[in-house]
Formats: structure tokens, C-alpha cells, sequence
């Protein structure tokens, strides 16, 4: 199965320059806590979550007004529309991750792919082997 078969496609995206309230505003509008940051040709160029937000943001002191930019994940990690599933999953894994982008060729955005998207659609021992890998991080002494 390749991701394109799985990935959601209808993705709100914010730019660098956007303000933290503005994305935080998009995530509480659409229910998500995960946004991609793109340029103005759809190219990714970073993520914001609820939890960079919160760390980068509230925990801080920094003003609603500060940029995208100077809070988002820079670390895209990324597969591509036509990568199978298990590449993503072995991707999610390797850097302890809950969400994947998908891109096109040329690096614009398609798609993402959560880690709640591989439980719905894949078998539930690769699933599971995925969950272990992503939750690593997770896990405190």
C-alpha cells in the first residue's frame, strides 16, 4: 500500500511569517495540533505543534505576535506520496515521530500520514512495532 492510498490531503498549512496566534487559532479551528510551515510555493519548510506552542511560546514568555518561524520544528522529516507505507513507518520510528509529511517530487506538500492513519489502515503487529518505535521518546527513567 503506498501513502497516497492513506494520507490526508486536505492539510491547512501556515507560513514562516504567520503569527503563533494565527496558526494556534488554525489548530483550534480544524481540530488538529500538528500544522505544516510552508513557503509560498507549498514547499515545507518546517512544522509547528500544539506542544512547540507551549514550549516554545508559553513556556518562554514570548508574545502571541512572534513568528512562526522562531518556534517551529526546522527537522522535516518526510517521505513522498509514492513511498509505501512501511517506508513511513519505518521513517515515524527511526525519529520517534507521530506524524510524517508526504511530499510530491518536487517537494511541495501532498499530504500527512499520523501515526493513528497507520493503526486504521495497516496490519496491527506493524502498527504496533511503529507505536513502540514513535513512544521511545516517550518514556522517562
Amino acid at each position: 500500500m503506498l501513502c497516497s492510498e492513506i494520507m490526508k490531503s486536505a492539510i491547512e498549512c501556515v507560513s514562516p511569517g504567520d503569527t503563533a496566534a494565527m496558526a494556534a487559532q488554525r489548530m483550534r479551528d480544524h481540530n488538529v495540533g500538528f500544522l505544516p510551515v510552508c513557503d509560498a510555493a507549498l514547499h515545507v519548510v518546517g512544522t509547528l505543534t500544539d506542544r512547540d506552542l507551549a514550549v516554545r511560546l508559553v513556556a518562554e514568555g514570548r508574545p502571541d505576535t512572534t513568528a512562526v518561524e522562531d518556534i517551529m520544528t526546522q527537522e522535516v522529516i518526510s517521505c513522498r506520496s509514492t513511498d509505501s507505507i512501511a517506508h513511513a513507518e519505518d521513517l515515524m520510528g527511526l525519529f520517534h515521530v507521530s506524524r510524517i509529511l508526504c511530499t510530491e517530487e518536487d517537494g511541495t506538500i501532498a499530504g500527512v500520514i499520523s501515526l493513528s492513519d497507520v493503526a486504521e489502515h495497516d496490519s496491527a503487529l506493524r502498527a504496533g512495532q511503529t507505536l513502540k518505535d514513535v513512544t521511545v521518546r516517550e518514556r522517562h527513567p
